[in-house]
């Protein structure tokens, strides 16, 4: 990202002054600002909702074959408390497997996440190259993707413009995640400094530990 910025900054430096025609977007109040965003995180929290209550309904059975082997074990047969051990161990197994592909890097939770978002984003972006094309900007940064950009004027945020271009009054909100990101105000203070934004991902739920 550095080594962009800086060829970015080398490319105003060489062309003519009147030629450097360029702008800013915040993508993250404007999905913020888009209902099928908002769509999209509460689906991705059900999946999850739904898959931690998979597996917590497996851990709890667990944890009753358990108390109930703890209590009887001293009672039971050579072969029938290897058989308890062995029904345990395979569950314990197969709550592990079941957390890993749901919750871990690249698992179901990640790929339905592509799967809600990626129209969403796509919507976004190609109203922000709609709107460039249109106003003629040789480049357009966002100011909400990375703290690299330190500072760029609100004049030159076209985040309403593209909110427009998508159909969406600008200032409005899609939900309650809306009202937690910093950038959702339809009025940002003047001069404001870019900051990391968070990620669309805290929105979900996150998985549960294995006992």
């Amino acid at each position: 990202m550095r080594r962009y910025l800086a060829l970015l900054l080398l490319l105003f430096a060489v062309l003519p002054i009147q030629a450097q025609k360029y702008a800013c977007v915040r993508t993250e109040y404007i999905l913020h600002s888009v209902p099928e965003y908002s769509q999209a995180i509460n689906k991705i929290n059900r999946y999850a909702e739904e898959w931690q209550q998979e597996i917590a309904a497996k851990q709890q059975h667990l944890d009753e074959l358990r108390q109930q082997y703890q209590q009887e074990a001293y009672l039971l047969p050579d072969n029938l408390r290897q058989r308890r051990q062995d029904e345990m161990h395979n569950l314990e197994t197969e709550i592990r497997t079941l957390q890993h592909q749901r919750f871990a890097a690249g698992g179901d939770l990640d790929q339905k996440r592509a799967e809600l978002m990626k129209p969403v984003q796509d919507r976004v972006y190609n109203a922000i190259e709609r709107v460039a094309r249109e106003k003629s900007y040789a480049f357009v940064f966002d100011k909400s993707a990375s703290a690299t950009l330190i500072y760029v004027s609100d004049k030159y945020d076209i985040s309403n413009q593209v909110l427009e271009m998508l159909g969406v009054k600008p200032g409005s909100t899609s939900g309650a995640d809306a009202a937690a990101s910093p950038s959702s105000s339809s009025s940002p203070a003047k001069g404001s400094s870019s900051k990391p934004s968070s990620s669309s991902a805290k929105d979900v739920t996150r998985a549960p530990k294995n006992k």
